[in-house]
C-alpha cells in the first residue's frame, strides 16, 4: 500500500519508487496491512532519511512526518533485524556484477575518519592526538575496490587504527564468505601485530605509502577509494559530527548513507 502522495509536499531525502521497490522487501518485518501498523512504512523510512541527511535531532522531525518516535522505534527494530545490512549487502553484489566484477571482492581498503564529538557523545570521546588533539570518535571502515561497504567500527579517537585490524578483518571475511585475500591501507597501520590479526582471517595487509617528496595533494593507488566513500558520508548532516550518545548509534547511522548512495545507481 502506498501512501497518498498529495498529502504533504515531498522533501529531497524522499525514497524514490524504484528505490523503495528494492528496499521494501527487507524493511517490511510483519504485513503492510497488519492491524497494528498506523502509518505507512514508507513514510516511516522517509522520515528516517529526512534525519539522517539533515542532520536534525530526532525529536525536530516535521509534523508532516510520522512522528518522531515512531520513526525511532521503527528504526531500531530494522536495526536489531539488521535490515540495513542486507541492503547494503544486496547493493554491493548488484553493483559489482553490473560492473563485470565478481559478486564478492578479493581486495579491501581500510582506513579511518575522526569526526568531533557534541555534548551529547562527549562522555565516551577520545582525544585523536595524530589530528591536532581533536576530541571525539573515530570511524573505522572497510570498502571494497570500488567503495562499497563492507565493515565499520566505532572507537574513541584515541584508539589505534591498528588496534582495530582484527575486528574488521573477520568482519569482511564474514559478510564476503571469506573471499578476501589482501586490505590496502596507509602507515597507521604498519606494524607485526596488524599484521598477524589480518592474516589470522586469511587476509594479507599491504601498506600503501606517501611518496617520500610529497607536495600538495597526493592520489595514492587504492588508497583513494575509501577517502571518496568518507566524503559520501559526509553529504549525511547526521554523520559530520557524532551526536549520538550510543557509539551503536553512529554506526547504524551510516548504513542507511550508504544504502541511499549506492541505491541511485541501480535505481
Amino acid at each position: 500500500m502506498e501512501p497518498n502522495k498529495n498529502k504533504r509536499k515531498p522533501y529531497p531525502s524522499d525514497v524514490t519508487d524504484a528505490e523503495w521497490a528494492f528496499v521494501a522487501p527487507c524493511l517490511a518485518l510483519m504485513k503492510e496491512e497488519a492491524p497494528q501498523r498506523e502509518h505507512f512504512l514508507r513514510e516511516v523510512f522517509n522520515g528516517l532519511r529526512w534525519m539522517v541527511r539533515g542532520g536534525t535531532t530526532w525529536r525536530m522531525i516535521p509534523h508532516d512526518l510520522p512522528s518522531w518516535y515512531t520513526i525511532y522505534q521503527q528504526a531500531m527494530r530494522w536495526i536489531r533485524a539488521g535490515v540495513f545490512e542486507a541492503i547494503v549487502r544486496d547493493l554491493r553484489e548488484i553493483l559489482r556484477l553490473a560492473e563485470g566484477r565478481k559478486k564478492e571482492p578479493s581486495a579491501a581498503i581500510i582506513d579511518s575518519q575522526t569526526i568531533q564529538s557534541t555534548p551529547e557523545s562527549g562522555g565516551r570521546a577520545g582525544y585523536d592526538g595524530h589530528k591536532k588533539k581533536k576530541k571525539g570518535s573515530k570511524i573505522h571502515m572497510a570498502v571494497d575496490t570500488l567503495g562499497h561497504l563492507l565493515a565499520l567500527q566505532v572507537t574513541p579517537a584515541h584508539e589505534q587504527e591498528r588496534a582495530q585490524v582484527k575486528k574488521l578483518c573477520q568482519e569482511i571475511q564474514e559478510v564476503t564468505g571469506e573471499s578476501a585475500l589482501i586490505a590496502f591501507v596507509d602507515q597507521g597501520y604498519t606494524g607485526d601485530q596488524a599484521k598477524e590479526d589480518a592474516k589470522e582471517h586469511g587476509i594479507e595487509l599491504q601498506v600503501v605509502k606517501l611518496p617520500q617528496a610529497k607536495k600538495g595533494f597526493v592520489l595514492l593507488p587504492r588508497r583513494w577509494v575509501v577517502e571518496r566513500s568518507f566524503a559520501w558520508k559526509s553529504r549525511f548532516r547526521r554523520l559530520v559530527r557524532d551526536y549520538e550518545r550510543m557509539p551503536e548509534a553512529l554506526d547504524w547511522s551510516s548504513f542507511p548513507c550508504f544504502c541511499h548512495t549506492h541505491a541511485q545507481k541501480i535505481c
